[in-house]
């Protein structure tokens, strides 16, 4: 048997009335606990909701820009003449604003990260190394909806930038590759290899 002393039994006693104690002292105190986290959760939701707030102010001027920008390229288109390349450099100007708006949705090749990198991997494009895409990056280049958007005249002021030899961004292709990214058929971009 277990326990058969006098001596034994108290020892047990001891033992229960010292758990029992132990217990008491490291109770937390299950109300006022109860009543933080449910402090602690309204404070969250709170928070939510406030940045809910911010997130849809911002959507709402990312909104009012973008039909700002449509109002302003149908003004200039109707202000000038057909068949000039005017509406082609604005699409190129405005294209770097949106290309930023248009990233955070985009999966489709993009380099993401908490550096402050946001921008295409142009090296994606078939004809651009390394060394091509960070002279890219460093004249302004940074989404592959820029490269789509280039005219031929920014095409050619662009190849004499990167000092290559004339037609060489239409013979491999770039903006029909890039165009080709932007809509994620990543796989059937390989149109040229260089």
């Amino acid at each position: 048997m277990l326990f058969e002393t006098p001596t034994q039994f108290a020892v047990l006693a001891l033992a229960l009335i010292a758990g029992w104690f132990f217990g008491l002292a490291s109770h937390p105190g299950g109300k006022k606990w109860k009543q933080k986290y449910r402090d602690e959760q309204a404070t969250h939701a709170a928070v939510m909701k406030e940045r809910e707030g911010v997130f849809a102010e911002r959507d709402a001027r990312v909104k009012e820009l973008e039909a700002e920008n449509a109002r302003l390229t149908r003004e200039l288109d109707r202000s000038r003449p057909h068949g000039t390349a005017t509406t082609a450099a604005v699409a190129g100007a405005t294209g770097v604003a949106a290309g930023t708006a248009a990233t955070g949705t985009r999966s489709g090749g993009g380099i993401r990260g908490f550096f402050g990198w946001d921008r295409d991997n142009l090296s994606r494009i078939n004809g651009v190394d390394e060394a091509t895409e960070k002279a890219l990056v460093a004249d302004g280049f940074k989404s592959f909806e820029q490269i789509a958007s280039l005219s031929d005249a920014e095409a050619h002021a662009l190849e004499d930038k990167l000092g290559f030899g004339r037609d060489r961004i239409d013979q491999q292709q770039w903006r029909e590759q890039a165009r080709l990214m932007m809509e994620n058929h990543d796989r059937d971009h390989g149109i040229a290899r260089a």
